[in-house]
């Protein structure tokens, strides 16, 4: 086997994984997005309103991920991906706070300073993964965000439609051309387990605030 048909096997398995990692790890495989709490329950205005508000905290501030990560490379295809990314996310970010200011405050329950505490952590981590000088970290986080934004994207929705208004159109890369972006980025294994490992962070704290305010809708239940 020559270089170049290695190299194009190792870029075929890393878009394989971290597609499994979207599907199997990300938002769309929350049980709790996926369930009534989210969707036509008595508890969903509230459930969306603080996922609104905490969406909001983790992403909804400039420098985004993409910004910053965007920063870590002067790689021409990855810049021009990076561009389109930056420019849809501007229009996420106004999305998202106008959706915050239509829910109206966020549901009172138990724990609220600590769940702060929790989300401005979670931003913090995001933010220091996204300025990792490990060649490829950066960028595995702002594919796996873009990949993952398309689920969180159906619960900022959700709760628009509630509201009575219209959901934007969603402005981000394709799925195949932003794991284009990291075969072509992986050009050693070094280099594609840290587009990997970024992957896994991004997905991890998405994971970790789905869990939180699925904690958060539960203490309600029972407050």
């Amino acid at each position: 086997m020559n270089m170049g048909q290695s190299q194009r096997r190792m870029n075929a398995g890393l878009d394989t994984a971290i597609w499994a990692l979207v599907g199997q790890e990300g938002t769309i495989s929350r049980s709790y997005v996926r369930g009534p709490g989210m969707s036509d329950s008595r508890t969903a205005g509230r459930n969306l309103a603080d996922a609104v508000h905490y969406l909001c905290v983790l992403h909804g501030r400039h420098p985004g991920v993409v910004d910053i990560a965007a920063q870590m490379t002067t790689d021409p295809i990855v810049q021009g991906w990076m561009a389109q990314v930056i420019k849809a996310f501007a229009d996420e970010r106004r999305y998202m706070n106008k959706l915050a200011v239509a829910v109206g405050p966020q549901p009172s329950t138990p724990g609220q300073a600590e769940s702060v505490a929790t989300v401005n952590s979670q931003r913090h981590a995001l933010e220091i993964l996204s300025r990792s000088d490990r060649d490829g970290c950066a960028l595995g986080a702002a594919i796996a965000l873009v990949l993952d934004w398309v689920a969180v994207r159906n619960v900022l929705d959700r709760a628009a439609t509630r509201l009575g208004m219209a959901p934007i159109p969603l402005g981000l890369p394709l799925e195949g051309e932003t794991l284009a972006v990291a075969a072509h980025y992986a050009t050693t294994p070094g280099i594609e387990r840290a587009i990997l490992f970024g992957a896994q962070q991004l997905v991890a704290q998405h994971r970790g605030l789905w869990n939180l305010l699925e904690a958060r809708h539960l203490a309600r239940v029972d407050y």
